[in-house]
């Protein structure tokens, strides 16, 4: 409607535009007739007034020229003197005494010796070139209008498809099918885009439902063993224990269960608030080689009750700039550090690297222990994840899902790389060039 409305419009526009231009011109034509009638000597009115009907057979200029009673004197324009409405100024009247009354545009003029002069233009084919215009113009913008609602309808019967496709496929999700996404269409139009969004974000969706579903199967799972265990002490020694020391052995062992299970949630809950990034309001420019020094001085007393080579080594010189959280940083790289320890051999070593490149700035963590399996490079970052060779070290397995909570909520990259021997992890701020090339 909006489309044949503006098509209506326009054909309005173009219709007094031609119609006015040939009034104008007609108009024109008159003040010009008019001047030259002014400057003509009142003697030869009569003369020129009957030459010119010599020439004009068809009466299509009929001119008259009436004396002050209004009786006719000469010229085309027969019979009396018609009704004037006004002297020097075209105007719009019918020729009465024509045949068949045609339409016309006049000018007449009061002469010195009170005479009145009328020159006028038949306008009757004029009319008729604009009833033509106007019922072309009608007809076009009707047939324009009807093109209009049935291009309108063919659109509006595919938008309606690919809404109730959506509708669908929304409707299959709320249900409960999460791997179901919306449909995009072949055209890649801006809706494509939109679908494009909102399916990623269904990805994102399920990906998080899987992780809490696996969260809370892991949680009964890990944590069923450590209750067992304290239900089962208490149990015996309720039945068993006789002296004050057997009961303190049972309430210490009880103790020790309980602090483990606490750690355990403290890391849930410290995931849970570093993934809902509340605190990247407070981020400011941390140095990375300043907390990896921290990290370095924190661990190195346990690196060396293990016997274990622990060094620091620098590729870059001068400070590691980014924005974040240093308490987070230090946290995740601790993670990874307390790890490289945890499974490097006695005796064995581990090793942190700043590093600043093409690819970005960070530091990696290197060491010869057993090592991630690359099958198992993705699982090891969900939570409560063990893998074969740490199913049997103490631990909850919290430890690099919190450090890629960290790395995520700083926009860094958590990277595992192939080595010949043990393990390597790097944490590092890529650059805009390097994002762009991996997506």
């Amino acid at each position: 409607m909006l489309f044949g409305v503006i098509a209506l419009l326009l054909f309005g526009y173009l219709y007094r535009e031609i119609t006015g231009f040939e009034q104008e011109r007609i108009d024109d034509w008159l003040i010009r007739e008019h001047a030259q009638l002014k400057r003509e000597l009142p003697d030869v009115l009569v003369a020129r007034f009957e030459h010119q009907n010599q020439f004009d057979p068809r009466r299509q200029r009929p001119f008259g020229l009436f004396d002050a009673s209004g009786k006719h004197l000469a010229g085309g324009y027969a019979g009396d003197q018609p009704a004037i409405p006004v002297f020097d100024k075209p105007f719009s009247m019918r020729l009465a005494n024509l045949p068949g009354h045609p339409p016309g545009r006049c000018i007449a003029a009061r002469l010195p010796d009170s005479r009145i002069a009328l020159q006028c233009q038949n306008t009757l084919e004029l009319d008729h070139f604009d009833d033509e215009l106007l019922h072309a113009l009608l007809s076009t913008a009707m047939i324009t209008l009807v093109i209009g609602l049935i291009g309108a309808s063919l659109i509006g019967i595919s938008a309606m498809r690919r809404l109730d496709a959506v509708t669908a496929s929304i409707e299959e999700i709320v249900a409960g099918n999460l791997s179901r996404r919306l449909p995009v269409h072949s055209k890649r139009d801006d809706v494509d885009r939109l679908v494009g969004v909102v399916n990623g974000m269904l990805d994102e969706i399920e990906r998080l439902m899987n992780e809490v579903k696996g969260v809370c199967d892991a949680i009964a799972h890990d944590l069923r063993t450590p209750l067992t265990r304290m239900l089962g002490g208490l149990e015996r020694a309720q039945r068993r224990a006789k002296t004050e020391a057997e009961f303190r052995a049972v309430i210490d062992e009880t103790i020790m269960e309980t602090s483990g299970l606490l750690r355990t949630f403290n890391a849930l809950l410290r995931i849970s608030e570093i993934e809902s990034g509340v605190r990247r309001a407070g981020f400011a420019s941390v140095d990375l080689a300043a907390v990896a020094d921290d990290v370095f001085e924190f661990y190195e007393p346990a690196a060396e009750d293990r016997q274990i080579s622990f060094e620091l080594r620098r590729t870059v010189s001068g400070p590691l700039e980014i924005q974040g959280d240093p308490n987070l940083l230090f946290e995740a790289l601790a993670n990874l550090v307390e790890n490289a320890i945890k499974f490097a051999p006695h005796g064995g070593a581990v090793r942190i690297t700043l590093w600043q490149h093409a690819r970005g700035a960070g530091l990696t963590v290197e060491d010869n222990g057993p090592g991630i399996a690359p099958a198992e490079r993705d699982a090891v970052l969900r939570r409560f994840y063990r893998g074969e060779a740490s199913r049997h070290t103490p631990g909850s397995g919290l430890g690099l899902s919190l450090a890629a909570a960290v790395a995520a909520m700083h926009g860094m990259m958590l990277e595992f790389h192939n080595a010949d021997a043990g393990c390597e992890i790097s944490l590092f701020k890529p650059t805009q060039s390097h994002l762009a090339h991996n997506r």
